[in-house]
């Protein structure tokens, strides 16, 4: 069996800027390939500039969020639960979708999974039974053990320095 054609998990995770740009590299030069990508964002919002080229890409698909909520702190209980159900709606999504494509993209995956906005025992057993062929790539802060020990990948960005530490807010075309 050649071992380079079963999918890896890849976790890009760390405070530093630059995870889901790591990420975004990878579907490019999937896509450039031929590759069939599916993008999932956890806990981001539809304004992003990436996403407008991104979008053009035929083979990038995107599972679309429903609402864009904001910081997760800053999130009334009611905003919570309903993000938390639409997210389950989301897996479903997810789970019957990924067969169907070569490499499955979960921006923000750490701190969806961290905050039980997705089923948690679900996605571990989706990532444990996944198709063979799918290459997964997650990313975000703070992973969970069981997920890292089951990575073939794992990069983690380290912030030194950051313009927010400054009171830079984010900027359009740079951070967003």
């Amino acid at each position: 069996m050649d071992m380079g054609q079963n999918g890896l998990i890849h976790i890009y995770c760390g405070d530093g800027k630059g995870k889901t740009s790591a990420a975004i590299g990878m579907m490019i030069r999937a896509a450039g390939r031929g590759k069939k990508i599916l993008l999932v964002r956890f806990l981001k919002n539809e304004d992003s500039g990436e996403l407008f080229v991104l979008d053009q890409i035929p083979q990038i698909e995107r599972i679309r969020m429903p609402e864009g909520y904001g910081f997760y702190w800053t999130l009334t209980d009611e905003e919570k639960e309903r993000m938390k159900e639409e997210y389950e709606r989301i897996w479903e999504d997810i789970e019957c979708r990924a067969g169907s494509c070569d490499i499955l993209v979960m921006d923000e995956f750490m701190a969806a999974f961290g905050h039980g906005l997705i089923p948690g025992e679900r996605a571990i057993s989706f990532l444990k039974e996944k198709p063979e062929h799918l290459e997964v790539v997650l990313t975000g802060r703070n992973p969970d053990a069981r997920i890292l020990e089951m990575a073939d990948y794992i990069s983690e960005i380290r912030a030194v320095r950051h313009p927010f530490e400054r009171g830079v807010p984010a900027r359009e075309g740079i951070e967003y």
